[in-house]
């Protein structure tokens, strides 16, 4: 069915209106006629192919909020008029020893991805949220609590997993002491997860001006990144840090803050490699890794989590034309803290 949608039909132009098919629905398929959708930097990776990966046209968006018009005969998790969500993924082979542990975004045969991904049903490649609609298999579409602002909550489909899933692996919880690097779309949901999850939260940046807002969202200390005394003061004391930059920084000035077999996980992607020094891991056996957005069951349990804390992204609803605006102002971390589209701009 014809869907209307906003595109970037290269890396060097701005992203315009644009026509898609969506296919009709097949037995396990919900139809979402979408409300809002958030604005992740990876959207715009992919409009710019700053990754080298997109294929053109796209249609970016994996935050996405709506409500069900339509669902197959075989859908039995929802109803038309119910308040669903689609994250990252849209597929998976589910067979694989990842899908099996429910971490689909690690799928061995290839996790198909909300956009530009190769399309099952469809051919060609997956269309995201920057769309009027959007029909996805029911194993992978998700349900909303309903207390929840539903605009806030967009971000938490891709956002919120990011940085709650880590804290979760990690076993983040009371009598711990946990940093979250920056406060940018992902950190501030870093701060507002560690701090629900019962944990001293402690925020490192580079700018005085986000002291207030950091206290505001959860922290329990702020830390100037940039003032050698403020960070040894902190040295060999965190249990775990959340690194949520995707600047060029230095790894080693927060492994040197970790205790002993602490970890400090990144969920940023800084453009090029961070060089580590190896002693900063020998002394004392300290943990660099990383961590992908989550599964589909672990993103339902985001956002049930999310729900019985009444946690949603702090945001600034935009409308579907101002999304090359938006991009250029993320770019000058000009946003607090998540853009959010409101699809009925699209529409109308």
């Amino acid at each position: 069915m014809p869907t209307k949608a906003f595109a970037a039909h290269s890396a060097m132009t701005p992203l315009a209106p644009y026509s898609i098919d969506r296919r009709e629905p097949l037995a396990t398929d919900v139809e979402i006629d979408i409300l809002y959708c958030g604005v992740c930097h990876s959207d715009l990776h992919f409009a710019r192919n700053e990754w080298g990966m997109t294929t053109y046209p796209v249609v970016p968006g994996h935050e996405i909020l709506g409500r069900v018009t339509r669902v197959g005969a075989g859908v039995t998790k929802f109803k038309p008029g119910d308040i669903a969500a689609v994250g990252c993924l849209v597929d998976s082979c589910r067979d694989c020893p990842s899908c099996a542990r429910g971490l689909e975004q690690f799928c061995q045969n290839g996790a198909v991805f909300t956009y530009n991904g190769p399309d099952k049903h469809s051919g060609g490649m997956t269309y995201g949220g920057y769309s009027e609609r959007i029909v996805v298999d029911e194993a992978y579409t998700l349900r909303v609590p309903k207390n929840l602002d539903p605009a806030g909550a967009a971000p938490l489909l891709c956002a919120g997993i990011t940085t709650y899933s880590p804290l979760r692996k990690w076993g983040i919880g009371p009598g711990m002491k946990v940093g979250v690097v920056g406060l940018g779309g992902l950190g501030h949901m870093g701060v507002k997860f560690a701090h629900a999850l019962g944990a001293h939260t402690v925020l490192f940046t580079t700018s005085e001006g986000k002291v207030a807002d950091a206290r505001r969202l959860g922290a329990d200390e702020v830390v100037i990144s940039k003032d050698e005394a403020q960070m040894a003061a902190h040295a060999g004391s965190f249990d775990f840090i959340l690194d949520t930059v995707s600047a060029d920084h230095d790894l080693n000035a927060y492994l040197a803050l970790l205790k002993l077999d602490a970890s400090l996980v990144l969920v940023g992607a800084p453009p090029n490699p961070q060089p580590v020094s190896v002693f900063s891991l020998l002394f004392p056996r300290r943990n660099l890794s990383g961590s992908l957005i989550g599964g589909v069951a672990e993103t339902q349990e985001m956002l049930d989590f999310c729900g019985e804390h009444n946690i949603v992204c702090d945001i600034e609803r935009i409308a579907m034309h101002q999304i090359n605006d938006a991009y250029e102002r993320m770019l000058r971390s000009d946003v607090k803290y998540r853009f959010v589209i409101d699809m009925a701009s699209l529409k109308g």
